[in-house]
């Protein structure tokens, strides 16, 4: 697929509406596609690219995975004439609609089915939220959002109204799940007279009463957090060990934890956990990476070492994976890399069973998230 050559004329525009089917035209349709400037197809992936911290280069990239249309770089400013923002840091599905966090610029957008933003809050104006926004879920509808400064918020998923606010949390706090009645964030780190210091634990929330639960202890400097299964996935980057450590951890289990293993980036779907080892040399010049994927059967609590990838191209094994996702409805996974500041990075799809179906340029810089929405 190309996108260097789409345009965003309404000539071109046109062109692409021709070759996709319209959501007006089906009555069991859910998407709201009100306000869009382009017709788009029935199933969607939308990844927000995060783009280079204080350059204001985050944007959305839209995809047609039936391969029916062009891919539409930087599709938030095409139905909404402005930039995304700076440091674009996560994007969920929720109710049909899409919500955006975006870190530098320091604000929560909900957009509709086709991209449009039907409702912002900022959060420049509130001295609890200064920190910056950096992980969003969904749940019973409401928001629950993480942020740098050590606050956990709740927001009415409609209105974004701020329903609830805890600000003794934490320090920098980074992934947030949702699961069972509890909130669960990640507690990465806390500056202290200029020096970092990585924190332990992973902070636990009542999402009714939003008081917050006792901690549960894990590896140091812990970012990624998933749930699958009625347990939360823990990926710590504690730089005392060979790499990123994984863990999981039972809440109906008290709490326990158990190490699995090392793992940079997690994607789940259907109680398989999708994992990527990707460890960087950073003595050689240039700089050399080794990427090892294997999986994880979470009902059968099994560890399979063999690659989930049959013919992956080669470059595939040395490239910076910087964020991985599963396609709840089809099973594809998508692998995303990065150039980091250099050019764009690219997606790599694959079938369920780890056939290769295609690799794309993603559209911006960093691809951080990916949303899939199917009719």
């Amino acid at each position: 697929m190309n996108l260097a050559n789409f345009k965003y004329s309404f000539v071109a525009l046109a062109a692409v509406a021709g070759v996709f089917t319209s959501c007006s035209d089906s009555d069991d349709n859910d998407f709201d596609d009100n306000g869009s400037k382009v017709v788009l197809g029935n199933n969607r992936v939308f990844i927000l690219n995060e783009g280079t911290m204080g350059m204001n280069n985050a944007n959305i990239t839209y995809y047609n995975p039936d391969k029916s249309g062009d891919i539409i770089a930087d599709i938030f400013k095409l139905q909404n004439g402005v930039q995304l923002g700076d440091n674009g840091n996560d994007l969920i599905e929720y109710n049909d609609d899409m919500y955006v966090a975006v870190y530098g610029s320091n604000y929560l957008a909900r957009l509709n089915s086709a991209g449009v933003e039907m409702v912002r809050k900022e959060f420049a104006s509130d001295a609890d939220f200064r920190g910056g926004i950096r992980s969003i879920d969904a749940d019973n509808g409401f928001i629950y959002a993480s942020f740098y400064g050590g606050v956990v918020a709740k927001f009415d998923a409609r209105t974004l109204e701020v329903k609830a606010k805890l600000t003794t949390t934490g320090s920098n706090l980074e992934d947030i799940v949702v699961e069972d009645g509890k909130i669960y964030v990640a507690n990465s780190y806390a500056i202290i007279d200029g020096v970092y210091t990585y924190l332990d634990e992973l902070i636990v929330v009542d999402a009714r009463t939003f008081t917050q639960l006792p901690s549960i202890k894990v590896t140091s400097n812990p970012n990624r957090v998933l749930e699958a299964d009625d347990k939360i996935f823990v990926i710590s980057n504690d730089y005392s060990q060979e790499s990123y450590v994984l863990q999981m951890v039972e809440p109906r289990n008290d709490n326990k934890v158990t190490v699995i293993g090392y793992a940079t980036d997690m994607a789940e779907d259907d109680d398989v956990l999708y994992l990527v080892d990707s460890r960087t040399d950073y003595t050689t010049t240039p700089f050399t990476t080794t990427n090892t994927f294997y999986s994880y059967d979470i009902k059968r609590g099994s560890l399979s070492n063999t690659s989930f990838l049959r013919n992956a191209p080669a470059e595939l094994a040395s490239a910076s994976v910087y964020s991985m996702a599963v396609d709840d409805e089809t099973g594809d996974i998508y692998i995303n890399t990065t150039y980091y500041t250099y050019s764009n990075g690219d997606v790599y799809r694959f079938r369920r069973n780890g056939t290769f179906v295609e690799k794309f340029d993603c559209g911006g810089q960093n691809p951080r998230a990916m949303v899939f929405m199917d009719r």
